[in-house]
Parts: C-alpha cells; sequence; structure tokens
C-alpha cells in the first residue's frame, strides 16, 4: 500500500510513518525542515518538503506526486491556540490559524486527490471534537475549534469533485504530544494504531462517493451522531 502523511515531522504524523512503515508499506512523508526531513529518511519514509503554511511550496506538492496512486493520504499538520471569546483574535492569530487548519488542506487537496482517486482510496483529515457543533459547551480554543469546523465542510464539499477517493474525517483523541500536553489521557501510540484499526475496518463502497459518504470518526471507530 502507498501511504502519504502531510505533516509528519513529530507527534502523531511521525508515529503514522513509523506504524505504516513498520506494517511493509510504502510510505511518503513531508516535513517543513531540514531536521524534520532527516527523522522521516532516518526511519525509511521516502521525505517531500512541504511547508502548508507557504502557498509555493504547497504548489509544488504535485511534482513528485506526479503519477503515483496513493491508497491512504493522511493530512495531519494543524496548530492549536487556547484563546476563548473573551477578547478578539488578532489579525495575525487568526490567520496563522486558518492558513494551516483550513488553507492548507484545501491547497493539497486539489494535488493529492486525484492520485488517491486513482487508487480508489482513502484521504483522512484530522479533525477535532472541537469542530464538533453538537458538542460545544464553552469558547475555550474558540479559534482552533472554528478552523477545525471550517476543515470539517471543507473536506465535506471536496469530496463531490474526487467521488472515486473516500474522504474521511478523524478526531485522533486528546493525545499526549505537544498540542495535546502530558495531561492527556492517549498516548500516541495507543491513538495511531486505533486509528489504523479503525481505517482498515472502514468499508471502501465500490461506487462513486457523495458528500453525505463522508464519515466523521472518532480514533476508536465510533461515529460522531451529527456535525
Amino acid at each position: 500500500m502507498n501511504v502519504l502523511v502531510m505533516g509528519a515531522s513529530r507527534g502523531i504524523g511521525l508515529e503514522l510513518v513509523r506504524q505504516y512503515l513498520e506494517a511493509g508499506h510504502r510510505v511518503l512523508a513531508t516535513a517543513r525542515d531540514a531536521a524534520g526531513l532527516e527523522r522521516l529518511r532516518a526511519l525509511g519514509a521516502q521525505a517531500l518538503t512541504l511547508d502548508v503554511a507557504n502557498l509555493a511550496s504547497v504548489s509544488g506538492l504535485s511534482r513528485p506526486l506526479g503519477g503515483e496512486e496513493i491508497d491512504l493520504a493522511l493530512y495531519v499538520a494543524g496548530v492549536f491556540a487556547l484563546q476563548d471569546a473573551k477578547a478578539p483574535p488578532t489579525q495575525q492569530a487568526f490567520d496563522a490559524m486558518m492558513h494551516t487548519n483550513v488553507l492548507g488542506a484545501m491547497q493539497v487537496i486539489p494535488q493529492v486527490a486525484p492520485c488517491v482517486a486513482a487508487a480508489r482510496g482513502q484521504f483522512v483529515f484530522l479533525s477535532s471534537d472541537m469542530g464538533h457543533l453538537g458538542g460545544v459547551t464553552g469558547s475555550r480554543a474558540w479559534l482552533y475549534r472554528t478552523s477545525k469546523a471550517a476543515l470539517n465542510m471543507a473536506v465535506v464539499a471536496a469530496q463531490c469533485d474526487y467521488p472515486q477517493a473516500q474522504f474521511i474525517l478523524m478526531h485522533p483523541g486528546w493525545v499526549k504530544t505537544d498540542m495535546g500536553t502530558a495531561n492527556a489521557p492517549l498516548t500516541v501510540q495507543a491513538s495511531v494504531t486505533a486509528m489504523r484499526q479503525t481505517l482498515s475496518a472502514t468499508p471502501r463502497p465500490g461506487r462513486d462517493l457523495t458528500a453525505q459518504d463522508v464519515p466523521y470518526l472518532k480514533w476508536d471507530g465510533r461515529l460522531f451522531s451529527s456535525w
């Protein structure tokens, strides 16, 4: 299986690379700096330079992917901030959050989705329960919540243009990473293992897919009851 992990230099992305390589798959993985690229090469992945906050970098992704059939693509890149709705976000904070969490994904979809569609594969986007409109209990991480809700819409809408790829939104859980902090209950290894099992168990319909087919999943396979 050909696997592409975007945002793979650390945390969940790096663990996805490690586990898929250990399972015997060919893995292409992206990082934005030399240190991240070296970590990926050391694991045995085919390392590609990608900075989702840099449009020129994103626009060049299609070149190394030319002619590839990707069975599984995962968009992992993301940033986080805790600020609530008691103060307005700055323009800089808004732009940084939306650029990485939303625009980055929207920039890579037209370049990667055709490769996934060619393999009738899965295109997975790490979302969050904080983007779940039905689960809002406060404004903590206001910008982050907003960006993940926007990502959900971007992915569901894009499914319409790539009916032979299976788009999936997935919440990885609250994970012990730089973003999730040491207080999180899930280890990176446990989250990634569960996500891999969930993706393997997610049926790939033998028909063209529509927006209504996009699942919003938790790491352990449970579906969100609403958006």
